[in-house]
């Protein structure tokens, strides 16, 4: 049998031009084939959104030995979906998404399309990481990252994921203590619109706000753990299925 390099299938929620894809590129360099379907534009906050209203296209942007770089105008799923059913021509040993710029900790794993390409991949049941720094500045300095990048994807690649999980890293500016393995923090985004007025003197809502945590002392979870510059690495399943609950909802069979 042909000993092929691994095929990494890359994307992210920034757009293919942003720094963090391309910092995750550079990272993973040298570890196998690697192609990039990634949107060609922002796309935050997308979570698990699908295209099924309008066509999708797609755009050969960069194509040379061991990465090809595909554009598109759908989601971060609907390129993932895109790079597993027509684009990479073989299944992917491993998805990536990112370097996300700004934080996916807690409740925003919900929210996030880097993560909702992360969990796409789980679905597939193809290993899946997806990668945060917490700088929402889109110059930021990405050096940081990639020692823990390039570390974790060979240590998938190795070794696998459970079918069905894929891990959510997310990485602090500053001096890195270390990395734990956590839980996800409970808590809500609060204060979450800021209200001004438009030009015709109607009201108009900013998504804004700030997280409050409800465990801020708990140092199982990602939030005490980036709050101590350690990466924070929580694994996640698709499966949304609440199993601890799961035998009281059966009690009520019977009532009904």
């Amino acid at each position: 049998m042909e000993n092929r390099k691994p095929l990494i299938l890359i994307t992210n929620d920034d757009g293919y031009q942003a720094k963090g894809i391309n910092a995750l590129m550079e990272s993973v360099r040298g570890l196998g084939e690697i192609i990039v379907v990634a949107p060609d534009g922002p796309r935050s906050g997308m979570s698990s959104a699908i295209t099924s209203l309008q066509p999708l296209r797609v755009r050969l942007i960069k194509d040379e030995p061991d990465l090809k770089i595909y554009s598109s105008t759908g989601t971060p799923v609907d390129c993932v979906k895109l790079g597993i059913n027509e684009l990479t021509g073989r299944r992917p040993d491993i998805v990536l998404s990112g370097i996300n710029h700004g934080s996916n900790a807690a409740v925003a794993v919900l929210y996030s399309g880097t993560m909702g390409a992360a969990i796409e991949g789980a679905v597939f049941k193809i290993p899946s990481i997806g990668f945060s720094f917490l700088d929402h500045d889109h110059n930021a300095d990405l050096s940081t990252t990639y020692k823990y990048a390039r570390a974790l994807t060979e240590q998938v690649l190795k070794d696998g994921l459970p079918a069905g999980t894929c891990l959510n890293v997310n990485i602090p500016k500053g001096d890195i203590k270390g990395v734990k393995a956590c839980r996800q923090t409970s808590g809500q985004w609060v204060d979450e619109f800021m209200v001004s007025k438009d030009g015709a003197n109607k009201k108009i809502y900013w998504l804004t706000g700030e997280f409050a945590n409800d465990e801020p002392h708990d140092e199982n979870t990602d939030e005490w753990a980036l709050a101590h510059n350690y990466v924070s690495i929580v694994p996640v399943k698709a499966d949304m299925t609440d199993h601890d609950h799961l035998e009281l909802i059966k009690a009520w069979e019977n009532l009904m």
